[in-house]
């Protein structure tokens, strides 16, 4: 008997195919069901109970966002968006009705394979639960993206404390919240990375902005850091600050296992800003993170982590706590209050100010 059992949900019989062939392909998955619109989901979600759905979200009759949500009502169970890079910004609005995580269609590529298997494997044993319906909300609008006239290098810079963010696998879910309860007049500019599939980076952005009163945007290359401001890391590139106060866009290693690097952004900060620095280490799966985290707790800045009891997956998080370098480990509704505190804790005078 197979292991894992999964529907597949899909109005284009080839995308079903491809996804059949892939998933069954190492017989540990079994394919119990196959939906070919948002309905047809629903009905083999309540009558097979299977460990996991992949979930296209352009569907007739009814389509995947709603079918999310229907499922999620009445019966938690993982989903896995299986989507088009067209439709990044409902994809996220996905994982704000219960969705684990969004990746791209795949290939028959042996690389494209091993990433969904690979997804699927993991998110299958992920407990969820049964969610309330949605109430309607209005969206808050993001602030105006200008063109800053340029900085020098050794401008003082507008903010004291800088955060951090690293995060992968119910990152996105974790990131809503805890962004969503930041105030409008927060002091620090937030910079994240988050383990991401290619092209989805902006629908994710979108998707945030409309949750938070921070603007929020995904980050450019030379932008100037700004207080109170959102920086998601692309996750075809690495995301760093400069001691200019500006961000830089670098290429990663083309044999990468992570996209972006949680270490490469964390470890830029804790170089640059020290002891001013606060970093943050959500829900995911792996070691990334690890590194950048002991950089800003030996250089004397505050590191915080999401707890195990609130994570999606507790990996990272766990291996920045079993590491020795966290300073404060939190569930994720008293985080925020955490962030903004010791966003506000000014430093003692005695301490020097990078540059």
């Amino acid at each position: 008997m197979s292991d894992i059992r999964i529907v597949i949900a899909d109005d284009s019989q080839l995308a079903r195919d491809v996804l059949r062939n892939i998933l069954t392909r190492d017989g540990d998955i079994e394919i119990v069901g196959e939906a070919s619109n948002g309905r047809e989901a629903v009905e083999l979600a309540r009558r097979l109970s299977p460990q996991l759905i992949t979930m296209d979200l352009n569907m007739p009759i009814m389509d995947g966002l709603s079918a999310i949500e229907e499922i999620m009502h009445t019966k938690g169970i993982p989903i896995l968006v299986v989507s088009d890079r067209s439709d990044a910004e409902t994809a996220y609005r996905a994982i704000d009705v219960g969705a684990l995580e969004v990746m791209q269609k795949p290939t028959l590529d042996d690389e494209d394979a091993e990433r969904l298997l690979a997804r699927v494997r993991l998110l299958s044993g992920v407990a969820v639960i049964t969610r309330l319906r949605r109430r309607t909300t209005s969206a808050m609008p993001t602030a105006p993206v200008n063109s800053p006239a340029a900085y020098h290098r050794h401008t003082p810079r507008a903010f004291q404390r800088i955060v951090a963010i690293a995060c992968s696998t119910g990152g996105p879910q974790a990131l809503a919240y805890l962004l969503s309860k930041l105030p409008a007049d927060f002091p620090a500019p937030v910079v994240i990375a988050q383990h991401i599939s290619h092209g989805f980076i902006e629908g994710m952005a979108t998707w945030l902005a409309s949750l938070c009163s921070l603007p929020v945007r995904v980050a450019q290359h030379g932008e100037p850091l700004k207080p109170g401001c959102i920086y998601l890391s692309p996750s075809e590139s690495n995301l760093h600050v400069t001691c200019s106060h500006r961000l830089q866009l670098q290429q990663g290693p083309e044999n990468a296992l992570y996209h972006p690097s949680c270490d490469a952004l964390l470890t830029s900060v804790a170089d640059v800003y020290g002891a001013d620095a606060i970093g943050v280490i959500l829900t995911g799966m792996g070691r990334d993170g690890v590194t950048g985290m002991r950089a800003i707790h030996l250089a004397g800045g505050c590191t915080l982590a999401q707890n195990e009891a609130s994570s999606v997956i507790y990996g990272m998080n766990q291996e920045a706590v079993n590491a020795g370098v966290i300073q404060h480990i939190c569930s994720l509704d008293k985080l925020p209050s955490k962030l903004i505190c010791k966003a506000n804790d000014l430093p003692s005078p005695a301490r020097p100010t990078p540059l």
